[in-house]
């Protein structure tokens, strides 16, 4: 989770939204992303999709079964969406997103869909104020007026 916290820093240095996922198999992390919507301009950037892509790159396949994914935040409806669809064993979030969660906060949307697929889901309660203050932060700082 500590490098999923780091790359959601990172997100803030292109203005994206600071969230951070990363892919790990059999021990080792095969996958990293953040957020790249700003700086590529394209709304399904999620870090989330960027660690996804990476991973099946990686591994040669479009299925991530024996995989975990990490994330700085719940993820939305549509990154739970493909961590269903890719297969991923295993979901670690830090904070709960109460505005556009996924899975627990909001859309549920493991428990309101029928998927093929349903990771196992779990929050880490240790991390969560740390995530949530580098969003807090990165608001605060968009919401401030430019010179």
């Amino acid at each position: 989770m500590n490098q999923a916290l780091v790359l959601a820093k990172r997100a803030t240095t292109h203005d994206d939204v600071p969230i951070g996922a990363v892919i790990v198999c059999d021990g080792k992390v095969i996958a990293r992303g953040e957020n790249q919507v700003q700086q590529k301009q394209n709304p399904t950037l999620h870090a989330e999709i960027v660690a996804i892509n990476r991973a099946c790159k990686k591994l040669g396949t479009k299925f991530l079964y024996d995989c975990d994914i990490y994330v700085s935040l719940e993820p939305c409806a549509m990154c739970a969406t493909a961590i269903s669809l890719a297969r991923i064993k295993n979901i670690y979030f830090a904070a709960p997103d109460a505005k556009g969660g996924g899975i627990t906060s909001n859309a549920k949307i493991y428990e309101t869909d029928q998927h093929l697929w349903k990771p196992n889901v779990y929050q880490m309660p240790e991390y969560s104020d740390q995530s949530a203050q580098l969003l807090k932060d990165f608001f605060i700082r968009r919401r401030q007026p430019k010179d």
